[in-house]
């Protein structure tokens, strides 16, 4: 989303040569390769790993910190892991979406007028509300060393990425529907 809002601020008049079907498809197609590729080595590394005390997780989806918290296996190998990969993929996404508002952020300060640079700003700010959510809580929750790691709180972080940025997403981007405001004001008004 970061790669569409440079595109469309920075380069408006090449936005329908860059972003074809065929980009945006290669764009989805490596985002779901890598999604799918980078937990293997997790998952084969869990798998060998032996479990004595109680099968029960202190979660409420079967994530890696938990399944750690239970096992009686040397896990610190797949910590490791855990945190190089967490941190590589995190930061380097991360890093990319920082990279592109700075561009864009550049470029819609160099506009003119005060109503372009508002309404160019705008279409930003609800990707970069969604981003800071999702981030926020993932650092939180894979970016630190699992001796540390209280299963409350990575609950309520894991709780966070995965339900809280989901959900605010399409009420942010309502909110910056004109069609959606329109009936909202026309609710209020009926009142």
């Amino acid at each position: 989303m970061s790669l569409d809002r440079y595109i469309a601020i920075c380069n408006p008049l090449r936005y329908m040569t860059v972003m074809k079907k065929n980009t945006c498809f290669k764009l989805a197609l490596g985002t779901w390769v890598a999604s799918f590729m980078i937990p293997v080595p997790h998952t084969v590394l869990l798998s060998e790993l032996n479990f004595c005390e109680s099968h029960t997780l202190n979660h409420f989806f079967c994530d890696v910190t938990a399944l750690l918290k239970i096992s009686c296996s040397n896990t610190h190998t797949i910590e490791t892991l855990t945190y190089i990969v967490g941190s590589a993929v995190t930061f380097m996404s991360f890093l990319l979406i920082i990279i592109s508002y700075v561009k864009i952020a550049s470029s819609i300060l160099r506009i003119k007028s005060k109503g372009g640079r508002q309404k160019a700003f705008s279409t930003c700010v609800s990707h970069i509300t969604v981003v800071v959510l999702f981030f926020g809580s993932l650092f939180a929750t894979y970016v630190r060393p699992t001796s540390t790691y209280s299963m409350r709180e990575v609950k309520i972080s894991s709780l966070s990425y995965i339900a809280l940025a989901p959900l605010c997403n399409p009420i942010i981007y309502c909110l910056k529907n004109t069609e959606f405001k329109n009936v909202l004001r026309r609710t209020k008004d009926m009142r």
